[in-house]
């Protein structure tokens, strides 16, 4: 859908987002529930490159899982209810070392929460974010894409590929990892190769899951499953192994029975027996990062800004918490009806992002190479951590936090 013609003069916008995926869209619903609950008007266009359902990267086969403290935001922000019927609770979190001693749970009843997250699939919540943006009045351009982008002291110009052109006072990248918009501006991305690739897929398993995650460390890297809501009388589960990427790549297209059998083999029988797989995908995992996530009257969000690896789930709610912060520094604007796109408002953005993505990116980068590494005093250190998470519960209260969203310095207490 095009609101314009290529041949009409550019469009007057507040704000262009660049993307239309998990961070994308929310941030563009999120910003026209504020907005219309001010009573102002705000001009938004989102702008999407896939249609949906026709291979959108950033809804495709996998599934996700949304902490409990991103889902307080999602509350706080009036989404949520247009995800809840899509999830599926995890209740409780077992992790463990294969091959060593050493495991431990997260138990919501130890937290006294009603759950420690829920998993979605992100096809099913492509189709009702982008009906979302539909239906609030947002300007959605899908699919095209951005071609040409022109910048100035007031703002940007877009020239997409339809030839429809956009003047714009804050544009917002949210266009993922090989993200346009960064490559227009030619600003530099940071990144660490750990070697490994994400073999993404769902499992039927002969028994339910009881809303039990798992979280298994191998030889390999880790080798996460995640429980989903029943399918066709089907018990599933949504798989994530970490390989070596030609160990990734024989797994991928090896037959069935043999691909089950080196699953079960690797993850143990604590699931029950593992019965079907669905269509297996293969991703490069990588830890990417911008260092300056802004730019001139642009802000970077989500996995434009950073990329991480899926050892701790925690891609999106680090996405949603730029979007979050990107929310609080605008509503000063948007309440004054002043320039979304003025220069302190996205320094602010910076100073609020910075500690929260620092941290986050060295606990991942940390977790990939402790628990991917087979040199015996890490493994013996690893073993021993997790055990004495199980002998004393209060230390688990920290480790409990960070899985579940919330952010560094935030007692748990403080946040249920």
């Amino acid at each position: 859908m095009n609101p314009t013609s290529p041949e009409s003069a550019p469009q007057t916008l507040d704000i262009a987002i660049i993307g239309a995926a998990m961070a994308g869209a929310t941030l563009a619903l999120a910003l026209a529930k504020r907005a219309k609950a001010l009573g102002r008007p705000l001009r938004i266009a989102l702008i999407e490159a896939h249609e949906q359902g026709s291979g959108h990267p950033g809804f495709d086969a996998r599934s996700i899982a949304i902490a409990h403290g991103s889902i307080t935001e999602l509350k706080r922000l009036g989404l949520w209810s247009l995800l809840a019927p899509l999830g599926c609770a995890i209740n409780d979190i077992h992790i463990s070392d294969r091959g060593h001693f050493g495991m431990t749970e997260l138990n919501r009843e130890g937290f006294d929460l009603p759950f420690l997250g829920q998993v979605v699939e992100l096809e099913a919540v492509g189709q009702t974010l982008l009906a979302a943006v539909k239906d609030a009045g947002i300007s959605l351009y899908c699919p095209d894409g951005l071609s040409e982008l022109a910048s100035d002291s007031d703002g940007h110009t877009l020239t997409l590929e339809s030839g429809v052109r956009l003047r714009t006072k804050l544009l917002v990248a949210a266009d993922g990892l090989h993200s346009r918009v960064r490559d227009c501006f030619k600003l530099p991305l940071e990144s660490r190769d750990f070697a490994q690739c994400g073999l993404v897929a769902n499992i039927g398993c002969d028994r339910p899951h009881n809303h039990w995650a798992w979280e298994r460390f191998t030889d390999t890297g880790p080798l996460a499953l995640l429980p989903m809501q029943d399918s066709a009388g089907q018990h599933r589960l949504s798989l994530v192994w970490a390989l070596p990427p030609e160990e990734a790549e024989r797994l991928a297209s090896a037959d069935e029975a043999g691909f089950l059998s080196q699953l079960q083999r690797a993850f143990g029988s604590r699931a029950g027996k593992f019965i079907s797989v669905g269509k297996r995908h293969v991703y490069p995992l990588k830890l990417s990062f911008m260092p300056r996530p802004i730019h001139h009257r642009c802000v970077f969000i989500g996995n434009a800004a950073q990329t991480l690896h899926p050892i701790a789930g925690q891609g999106f709610n680090l996405g949603l918490r730029d979007v979050v912060d990107l929310l609080q520094v605008l509503d000063s604007a948007l309440v004054a009806g002043t320039d979304v796109g003025e220069h302190s408002l996205l320094h602010h953005y910076l100073e609020l992002r910075t500690d929260d993505r620092n941290q986050t990116l060295c606990h991942i980068e940390a977790l990939v190479r402790g628990f991917s590494n087979q040199y015996w005093p890490l493994v013996a250190g690893r073993s021993l951590g997790l055990r004495l998470l199980s002998w004393c519960p209060p230390l688990k209260a920290p480790v409990a936090s960070r899985a579940m969203g919330w952010r560094r310095g935030k007692r748990l207490s403080e946040n249920c």
